[in-house]
């Protein structure tokens, strides 16, 4: 999908959302006039998602979580009435983030990742499992405090963002689990994976704000802070 690729350029790279919003506001209509229930959840799927990297890219500023919300909730509900499996397990992990991301509500989360990363285990592609993993990841860091099991599933992240193959997403993979591995007491493959994360952003390209982040962590480790520590 069009829309799908120019939204991700401005998530990871340019910031621009506003061709990327023209094209998927585009495709809902037709499908809306076409009747293409798939078509339209994934066009309400990817609006969510649009607006939630857009919140994260200006600070949170003006962020709307139950907008947000509402359009994974509409993509959820056509998912489930046409049977449609992965897509079903999509819409759900989008329900997670807000409520894990946006809302801090790991409880209420938790229920639909677990959902969530069911589905797409056995249904969903690489990038998909990895998200689903990848937060699940955070909730053990965050939340239900297992630094063992956060490193199993950020790990596992990792590996799925390789296969998937995009550059764009392997330097916040990397990172996570370097913060994960820091978190567990592992300081050694951590800083690695920090390093690496901050050479593979650059690498990919990608936008400032997120080499800023991965310098961020390069510094706040090599000083011997431990991550999500409380």
């Amino acid at each position: 999908m069009a829309g799908t690729e120019a939204m991700l350029e401005a998530a990871f790279r340019t910031g621009d959302y506003s061709g990327a919003e023209a094209t998927l506001k585009a495709a809902r209509h037709s499908a809306e006039a076409e009747g293409d229930l798939v078509a339209e959840a994934g066009t309400l799927d990817q609006l969510a998602w649009l607006m939630h990297f857009r919140t994260l890219d200006g600070g949170r500023t003006g962020a709307d979580p139950d907008a947000e919300e509402a359009l994974f909730q509409r993509s959820l509900t056509i998912r489930r009435k046409i049977g449609d499996q992965a897509g079903t397990a999509a819409s759900l992990f989008g329900l997670a983030v807000v409520q894990q991301v946006m809302r801090h509500d790991s409880e209420q989360a938790i229920h639909n990742l677990r959902e969530a990363t069911e589905l797409a285990d056995a249904h969903g592609d690489a990038l998909l499992r990895s998200e689903c993993h990848r937060h699940l990841g955070f909730y053990y860091l965050t939340a239900d405090v297992v630094p063992g099991e956060a490193v199993r599933h950020l790990q596992l992240s990792l590996e799925l963002r390789h296969h998937w193959g995009d550059p764009r997403w392997i330097p916040s993979g990397t990172l996570a689990l370097g913060l994960a591995e820091l978190a567990a007491g592992m300081r050694a493959p951590g800083l690695e994976h920090v390093h690496r994360a901050a050479r593979e952003a650059r690498g990919a390209g990608l936008s400032s704000r997120r080499i800023d982040d991965a310098d961020d962590w390069v510094r706040r480790a090599e000083a011997g802070e431990t991550p999500f520590a409380r």
